[in-house]
């Protein structure tokens, strides 16, 4: 897919308070020094790294203002989601839980007795086989991250705010090849 630049700078014009940076930035400004320095290497990949990477940033730190705001990290919200984004009974195996979040055995263990503790979850044995734990959302978790949820969407509609739904949808596309690429 390659980038209309008419379109694109049509879109500009026509939507300059959306696009309040686009012409030039702190990134475009590495590139052209390597450029000037080191013309013989490819920085094209660099361009794109370094956006990603300045937004991962800045959008941790805007989601994790929300976050705060209802009193539990981002780690926590990620862990209640999942269990509430699975439906009814709102429980899953610690194992379920790995594999939903991706994150390691005993980061995950460390995780359920810190928000447990907080009452946000509870363990009971899992009812055809004692060998398994289940991990329950609390009423009290279940409504600590519906009323984050809803903050929390929000703030995520807020920060892509400044792209069309079309180029939303393009961006999406793009980062679930690139995703899928590097996998």
């Amino acid at each position: 897919m390659s980038l209309d630049v008419k379109r694109y700078l049509l879109d500009v014009e026509t939507y300059p308070c959306r696009l309040r940076h686009v012409a030039n930035d702190d990134v475009d400004v590495i590139i052209e020094q390597w450029g000037a320095q080191r013309s013989d290497v490819d920085t094209s990949g660099m361009a794109v790294i370094a956006r990603i990477s300045r937004l991962e940033r800045t959008i941790a730190a805007r989601l994790e203002e929300v976050f705060a705001r209802h009193g539990i990290e981002s780690w926590e919200f990620d862990l209640l989601a999942t269990l509430r984004r699975h439906g009814e009974p709102f429980e899953l195996t610690p194992g379920q839980l790995l594999a939903s979040m991706m994150i390691s055995t005993g980061a995950v263990t460390n995780r359920i007795d810190r928000i447990e503790q907080r009452g946000l979850v509870a363990r009971s044995k899992h009812p055809t086989d004692r060998r398994q734990v289940l991990v329950r959302l609390t009423p009290k978790g279940r409504k600590l991250v519906d009323a984050a949820l809803a903050d929390h969407a929000a703030n995520e509609a807020a920060l892509v705010s400044a792209l069309s739904a079309s180029q939303q949808r393009q961006l999406i596309g793009l980062l679930r090849t690139l995703a899928a690429s590097l996998s």
